[in-house]
């Protein structure tokens, strides 16, 4: 009789800790951009969210994607004799090499044609330095990217100054400043094709070239395989 207490008394209290571990496990998420208070970012004109590139299925959280449902299984408890163990030291923990790119629309951080960052580009910015904290990061290199309307004199400093723009934002985000380069392509590495986009300048074409105005950051450096 006693034993059959002790393994009821052991099931209900599994029962009872598998929801509490569901739902420390549902935050923080990786899988999508967050602001500095850690709520997750979503577009201000469709309302969804912004992933990460670590995004996978398994980091889906509602109502941003599907849910992928899990069932937890109860295992009886069994009572096993009491064994000898000897202590073992703790292990070191094991520092592993990151390297990860992100590529931002111009068009999410910037007003066409300018170089000074908009609200929501500095929300974005805000989810990438939470993300760099707790992680020692070597560089941080952040390029600009420009469409081909204008000329590519133009372009080329207009990338410049949209680089330099999230730099010091980033910087003021403490992330330290030795560590972060920016630099310009211009419109020397357009995304889209020849003939995709043809015609004078209008809102159709401006429309047509977006993936050609954007910023990419790229860090190197390492974390702790525990921290992944």
């Amino acid at each position: 009789m006693q034993t059959t207490k002790k393994l009821i008394f052991s099931a209900l209290a599994v029962a009872t800790l598998l929801p509490l571990a569901a739902m420390a496990q549902s935050y923080p998420n990786q899988g999508y951009w967050v602001d500095g208070s850690g709520k997750i970012i979503t577009s201000s004109t469709s309302g969804l969210c912004w992933r990460t590139s670590e995004w996978t299925p398994a980091l889906a959280v509602a109502p941003c994607d599907p849910v992928i449902q899990r069932v937890a299984t109860v295992v009886p408890a069994v009572e096993m004799a009491p064994a000898t163990v000897t202590p073992l030291a703790a292990p070191l923990p094991m520092v592993v090499p990151v390297a990860q790119k992100m590529s931002f629309s111009a068009d999410a951080l910037f007003a066409f044609d300018k170089s000074v960052l908009k609200p929501e580009g500095k929300t974005m910015l805000d989810g990438l330095a939470q993300q760099l904290k707790g992680v020692q990061y070597d560089t941080v290199a952040v390029t600009g990217y420009a469409d081909r309307i204008g000329s590519a004199a133009y372009n080329q400093k207009l990338s410049e100054r949209r680089a330099n723009e999230v730099k010091s934002y980033l910087v003021t985000q403490n992330v330290p400043a030795g560590n972060i380069s920016a630099s310009g392509m211009g419109e020397s590495q357009p995304v889209t094709q020849s003939g995709d986009c043809v015609g004078p300048k209008s809102a159709k074409l401006i429309a047509c070239l977006q993936p050609d105005r954007r910023v990419d950051v790229e860090m190197k450096g390492t974390k702790s395989a525990a921290a992944q």
